[in-house]
């Protein structure tokens, strides 16, 4: 009876992991042999990997990825695709976030582009950055329909503060000026404060 009241305390104060964890030790013969400490230490270990683990689903989440499976570790490097392993993971696990770094994929149709950069802003996410997906030719009616709304600078400031900023497909269109000057603020908010990763056939 003790022991479902400590349960029921640990999922009130959201420590969801934490009474997970002591589920299984009480289900766990070999528990018997271990101190308080090593048990309790194990306790906090599941904590911490449960939270880390929701937050990078609420990060994905919130990233809306084209390709949100993507994965640094499965890049195709292909002789004929013209990809360096090597360039891609000491990008990766650069510094280039909190930096404020920018980085432009450039390619033909079908080369994997809008791919990579998924890639790149889900290893960001797993680093536990927070990123968003916008492909620009669909911004400009997106945009149109912000500002009749007057949501326009709200998303602006929140977009400002995304750690990575993917713009996919940047150039594949004609972009009006009211477009124009809306990118440029865009970009201007981000530069050498946030990172931003374009995808271009130019």
């Amino acid at each position: 009876m003790m022991m479902q009241t400590t349960l029921a305390q640990l999922r009130t104060l959201k420590l969801n992991g934490l009474a997970t964890g002591l589920e299984e030790q009480l289900t766990q013969s070999g528990m018997a042999g271990m101190s308080f400490e090593e048990r309790l230490a194990l306790l906090i270990d599941r904590e911490v990997h449960y939270r880390t683990d929701r937050r990078l689903v609420r990060l994905l989440k919130q990233a809306h990825l084209k390709y949100p499976q993507a994965a640094i570790e499965d890049i195709n490097v292909r002789p004929s695709r013209g990809i360096d392993r090597s360039v891609v993971m000491s990008l990766a696990l650069g510094d280039w976030v909190s930096s404020g770094h920018s980085i432009l994929i450039t390619g033909a149709t079908g080369s994997g582009k809008s791919w990579l950069a998924c890639a790149l802003a889900q290893y960001a996410c797993r680093r536990g950055f927070s990123a968003t997906y916008l492909r620009v030719p669909r911004l400009q009616e997106e945009l149109r329909v912000m500002h009749g709304s007057g949501t326009f600078v709200k998303w602006l400031m929140q977009l400002a503060k995304t750690d990575v900023l993917v713009l996919d497909d940047w150039g594949m269109g004609a972009i009006d000026s009211a477009t124009r000057s809306d990118l440029l603020e865009i970009i201007d908010d981000r530069s050498a404060t946030r990172a931003t990763i374009l995808t271009s056939q130019l």
